[in-house]
């Protein structure tokens, strides 16, 4: 979702090589579901957890970085002050509700 005020960038990334890894956090958390239905062993439930939190994990670092090195760094280098100030707010926005 784009915030308002954000323009797009014609060099932006495409998101489209996280897909597998996306599908292989939904299979993880589809197990977890099963598992739970299953009355698995608790750890056994925990452990399946922290894969599929690692592999978002993954994922939001991956997706971060690429908004860093394209749509930041562009606006960085547009020159522009307002957007530049968008870009900083909406990471800050990002992380403080971490």
């Amino acid at each position: 979702m784009k915030p308002k005020g954000s323009k797009q960038h014609r060099t932006h990334a495409s998101h489209a090589t996280v897909l597998p890894g996306l599908k292989r956090a939904q299979g993880q958390i589809g197990a977890v579901s099963r598992m739970i239905e299953a009355h698995e062993y608790c750890p056994n439930i925990i452990q399946q957890l922290r894969a599929a939190i690692s592999a978002l994990r993954s994922l939001e670092a991956h997706i971060l970085q690429n908004h860093l090195e394209h749509c930041v760094h562009d606006a960085m280098e547009s020159k522009n002050r307002k957007e530049v100030e968008v870009k900083i707010k909406e990471l800050i926005r990002l992380f403080k509700n971490k």
